[in-house]
């Protein structure tokens, strides 16, 4: 057993599930107490009876549908103890249920309080629909306006109507009585980016926004999404866990500087002198008055300024506030996202040496791993932790770019697993761990997810395992002309698992920011992608398998979307580059189930995997790495 202290030296928890080190960047306590629901939920009822209301609507969602969002905001773990980053729930008089979509359809039932909630998965209804058959004609139903998007509100109009109830926007927070031990609203220092990172000044990025805002003839932009703003400035933040973000709102007009709102006490002198040069700041208590006057304001003809609002992300609040100014508030996209999810020369090669990094820490943290594991002494707290520590030895790491999904034996068939200290266990021979991880560095985001045979796989896993792998690797493969969408392209990952009767419950991949979120929109590859692919996008290919009480198996590698050039074609096409770089297991591949074109293909990714990373890497990991990736 050594000390991690060394770049070059292994790292092993210490025996009995205690290891030596502390993570960072995640922990392993239950974030809510499911066993409080019933007490919580009580409460609620009552402070909503005193507000004048029957029921109320509360969505997994802060002002700005963040994914993660600040501890203040996390109502819904409060109430119920679900802790994943999507749901929502609808508390009526009599009833409560919690709405969530395949990834938690076992990690929900887990978490709450079921003599109290009902989880519903999305798959079976969704919460408008349930409004619609469970309010009492009559009853009055709240929806918080600062975090209910446009779209949101519409669906809840309709169902709200059809069950012969009242609809109402609840301005105070019903939490707040409540909810004694909220944690405060964070305020961490903002950072600015190096343009060798960035790759393009704001005031370039600001004329490329303006430019759209022409074209498309609106007068200004709200910018609800921090992202943006991110991008947009230049500008880093630590406001939510996972991605480097500020909190902030802007206001780009078609012509002249934007408004930026931030809390004035995340600012240093330098950051706010540099910000003050390409826009107005002002802080976040100013955003009323700043939007009403921007929306009252004349734009040549009689009417108020017409205003892009995104529906995925702004609040019914600012766009009710838009139009009761004077203005128009039209829903649509953030012209933003879409220029953003295209990224620079100088993004995409901090992304290739991020993912290069990234991988010999994955490829020193496996080979620790093939040694360790079979042992039986490992659990699933330790791996994460061991995981941790060989990137924090980079010297490079900044944050994990979210909480690692390390799941053992059963808990492997839960897609969106957090490991805690109740539901640690350890990891056995003869099962599967499935290892779904990813890390911030300066220069770059990365996500991958390795399954990993302990001990002698079964023929069940190895045909499973290879069945995802078939549909990965033509997804890789994928030629595909322009105006191809994420939707055409999914089935190409779900074929072989089609053919045997077979499938999984999430997206085949999501969008992936440049040193900014992990899910970025709005490319993805799944039945509801609909936005056309387009070179500098980088998305995740991670098809999968699940066997409840079983197992799981998910391969993902991040892919960048490339010009591809075909011979004699006759219309512009493109392909996939491929930028993480592990080694796939090779225990797990079935090679009667792959063609001849597919065993190229894996023994070509393992002899660019080991070129790549075995100058950078200890020399146990070197003998590791070559016995991983020789040839098939």
């Amino acid at each position: 057993m050594t000390s991690p202290s060394s770049a070059h030296s292994p790292v092993h928890p210490a025996s009995h599930g205690h290891p030596p080190f502390k993570a960072h960047f995640q922990t392993f306590d239950d974030l809510a107490d499911g066993a409080e629901g019933p007490a919580r939920l009580a409460a609620l009822r009552a402070e909503l009876a005193r507000l004048g209301f029957d029921g109320y609507v509360i969505p997994r969602a802060d002002a700005h549908q963040n994914e993660y969002v600040p501890a203040c905001e996390e109502r819904l773990a409060y109430l119920t103890g679900f802790t994943g980053s999507a749901g929502t729930c609808v508390v009526l008089p009599t009833e409560a249920a919690l709405f969530v979509d395949g990834r938690y359809t076992l990690q929900a039932p887990a978490q709450v309080d079921e003599t109290a909630f009902t989880v519903v998965p999305l798959s079976q209804t969704r919460p408008d629909k349930w409004i619609e058959d469970h309010l009492p004609r009559g009853a009055r139903l709240g929806f918080d306006p600062w975090r209910t998007t446009i779209d949101g509100r519409e669906r809840l109009v309709k169902a709200v109507a059809a069950a012969g109830g009242i609809l109402a926007p609840l301005e105070a927070d019903p939490f707040d009585p409540i909810w004694p031990d909220r944690p405060a609203p964070p305020r961490e220092p903002v950072r600015l980016l190096d343009l060798s990172v960035a790759g393009e000044d704001t005031a370039t990025k600001l004329r490329r926004v303006q430019e759209k805002l022409a074209e498309e003839k609106l007068d200004g932009v709200l910018v609800s999404d921090p992202h943006g703003a991110a991008w947009l400035f230049n500008m880093r933040g630590g406001d939510v866990a996972h991605t480097p973000l500020p909190l902030a709102w802007c206001i780009v007009p078609r012509e002249g500087l934007p408004d930026l709102f931030l809390e004035a006490l995340k600012l240093s002198h330098e950051v706010r002198a540099a910000l003050a040069g390409h826009a107005r700041l002002h802080g976040v208590g100013d955003l009323d008055r700043v939007l009403a006057a921007f929306a009252k304001g004349e734009n040549g003809n009689g009417k108020g300024r017409r205003i892009r609002v995104d529906q995925a992300t702004a609040p019914v609040r600012l766009a009710t506030l838009i139009e009761t100014s004077g203005g128009i508030a039209d829903k649509g996209a953030d012209p933003i996202s879409l220029i953003k999810a295209s990224k620079n020369p100088a993004e995409i090669a901090g992304m290739r040496a991020a993912h290069v990094r990234d991988g010999a820490a994955l490829v020193r943290f496996l080979a620790w791993f093939d040694r360790e594991a079979p042992t039986g002494k490992l659990t699933e707290i330790d791996a994460v932790e061991a995981l941790e520590t060989f990137r924090r030895a980079t010297g490079c790491l900044t944050d994990i770019s979210f909480p690692t999904i390390a799941g053992a034996g059963e808990n492997g068939a839960i897609v969106h697993y957090r490991v805690t200290r109740k539901t640690n266990r350890a990891i056995h021979p003869g099962e599967l761990f499935l290892l779904d991880s990813g890390a911030q560095y300066p220069d770059g985001t990365t996500d991958i997810t390795r399954t990993l045979a302990v001990g002698t796989p079964t023929q069940d896993m190895r045909r499973h395992y290879t069945l995802v792998l078939k549909g990965h690797l033509a997804l890789t493969r994928a030629v595909f002309p322009k105006g191809i969408t994420g939707a055409q392209l999914d089935p190409l990952a779900r074929q072989f698992l089609w053919e045997n009767g077979l499938d999984f419950d999430h997206g085949t991949g999501h969008g992936v920011g440049a040193g900014l979120s992990v899910h970025e929109g709005p490319a993805r590859i799944s039945q509801l992608g609909h936005l056309a692919l387009a070179a500098g996008m980088i998305l995740s290919n991670e098809p999968g398998f699940y066997r409840t009480g079983a197992y799981g198996i998910r391969i993902e590698n991040l892919i960048l979307v490339e010009d591809r050039p075909v011979e004699a074609g006759e219309r512009p096409c493109f392909g996939f580059s491929t930028l993480t770089l592990v080694p796939y297991d090779r225990r797990l591949i079935d090679l009667r189930l792959l063609t001849g074109t597919e065993r190229a293909q894996v023994d070509a990714y393992h002899a660019e995997v080991r070129a790549t990373l075995a100058p950078l890497v200890d020399e146990g990991s070197v003998d590791w790495l070559a016995g991983a990736t020789a040839p098939l």
